[in-house]
């Protein structure tokens, strides 16, 4: 059996980010340059009629919309590229030690790594909230009640895939599991 077992965690490049950073800044530059079309009087994109668009204040408007939908588009692609919330969980038996590692936003803070002995765990837990928001996390247990996340935000697990992910991490740290 092996000692060293190791979870990776899908970040920022989850497909539904490129999707959306995709069909954000589509529409953020259609919006942008139909803004623009209207101020020059010119056509700037084929098939797009103009000719009902008034400057002010639809075209400003379209301007303002367009420019946000950019940045927010820019702000999900700077995500993507940098794989905010990317990393993995490390649980490696020779040191007894369990090593979470994340990343995030370019800084004094960009790497977040914790570490934690395998003696202070107490079990495994599961947490699931079914309803309009559904949750369906797993954490480590310590023996001090403190509960650190494992899940990867925002992925919603089913619950037989929770389920499995909570037993096996349990049965290779020799802990139990609450919650199930």
């Amino acid at each position: 059996m092996s000692k060293i077992k190791i979870e990776n965690i899908l970040g920022s490049r989850r497909l539904s980010n490129y999707w959306w950073a995709s069909i954000i800044l589509i529409g953020g530059l259609g919006f942008f340059f139909v803004g623009l079309s209207s101020y020059f009087e010119k056509q700037l994109i084929p098939l797009i009629n103009i000719n009902n668009i008034i400057f002010l204040p639809q075209g400003i408007m379209m301007i303002f919309y367009g420019t946000m939908g950019i940045f927010i588009s820019f702000f999900l692609w700077y995500t993507i590229i940098l794989n905010v919330g990317g990393g993995y969980n490390k649980f490696d038996h020779e040191k007894g030690i369990i090593t979470i590692f994340r990343l995030g936003f370019p800084g004094k803070n960009r790497i977040l790594k914790l570490e934690y002995s395998m003696k202070e765990i107490a079990a495994i837990k599961v947490f699931i909230d079914e309803g309009l928001s559904p949750k369906r996390e797993i954490y480590l247990k310590m023996k001090d009640k403190r509960e650190i996340p494992l899940t990867k935000v925002g992925a919603l697990l089913t619950l037989s895939e929770v389920e499995k992910q909570a037993v096996n991490i349990a049965s290779f740290l020799g802990v139990g599991v609450e919650g199930i």
